[in-house]
């Protein structure tokens, strides 16, 4: 069994490790962004795929790499974890769909509402300890959803035909060019820029450099909020002006925040 996961701030990476530590100890986990993941994908049939909900979509960037290895999830079992800041309708589906239409089987689905990661928008922000609340509740879930699969009758959120008229309706169709394309929308202040690299580092699509100890941003942003949420001084913003809160899975959970984050 192999885990795979996209992940801007940590919740469906957490989830997945969460999951698989329950239902299979000796998984291993890769990133879509590492280098050997498809290697993995070959060598392993059964799969569970973790990844945030974007507007009720999947993240540009976890299309491309659907898109780019079509050949890889022909006749694959595969679980889908939904991470999400609010009910997306079918989380689960609409990425199983897509993994159906080259050959997988979907052999079920979970929904977990987790803390958002949308730092520089005041809206969907929650005191400390809901959102600590939401990793709890999104924990036990999880727990519930292992023995239901060791059960032989996993849970299926998301991939059912109500699930996508819900996500469709609720959201998709009001948010879809959202994630239709990459976005060129992220901001920096230069003059709160200290040019300390860490947002080139952490940047899951080469999006942003230094240029005369300042970071700049091109027009590739998957939107994953990671450079935002970890900015030391908070000179990063994307669809609101300025930041409201940053935060990452560790803040949440008993990891404990450091300077060397897994993402």
């Amino acid at each position: 069994m192999l885990g795979i996961y996209f992940s801007g701030t940590g919740n469906s990476r957490y989830a997945l490790e969460t999951f698989l530590n329950l239902l299979d100890e000796s998984a291993k986990v890769c990133s879509i962004e590492d280098e050997n993941t498809a290697a993995c994908i070959k060598e392993n049939q059964e799969l569970v795929f973790a990844y945030s909900v974007q507007y009720s979509n999947i993240p540009k960037m976890l299309k491309d790499f659907i898109d780019q290895n079509k050949e890889l999830w022909k006749d694959k079992e595969v679980f889908v974890i939904a991470t999400m800041g609010l009910f997306s309708g079918d989380g689960a589906g609409i990425l199983a769909r897509r993994l159906k239409k080259y050959g997988a089987r979907i052999t079920g689905g979970l929904h977990l509402k987790m803390p958002d990661s949308i730092a520089d928008e005041k809206a969907l922000k929650r005191p400390f300890e809901k959102n600590r609340e939401l990793v709890l509740a999104a924990e036990r879930k999880i727990h519930k959803a292992v023995q239901e699969i060791q059960g032989g009758k996993p849970p299926r959120e998301g991939v059912r035909p109500l699930y996508h008229l819900a996500g469709l309706f609720g959201q998709r169709l009001y948010f879809y060019g959202k994630t239709r394309h990459y976005s060129d929308r992220v901001k920096i202040d230069p003059e709160k820029c200290v040019g300390c690299g860490k947002c080139v580092g952490l940047c899951p699509m080469e999006n942003l450099e230094l240029a005369q100890g300042v970071a700049k941003a091109g027009n590739r942003c998957t939107m994953c909020y990671r450079c935002i949420n970890t900015c030391p001084k908070q000179a990063i913003t994307l669809l609101g002006k300025r930041i409201m809160e940053q935060g990452t899975i560790e803040k949440y959970t008993k990891i404990g925040g450091n300077d060397q984050q897994k993402i």
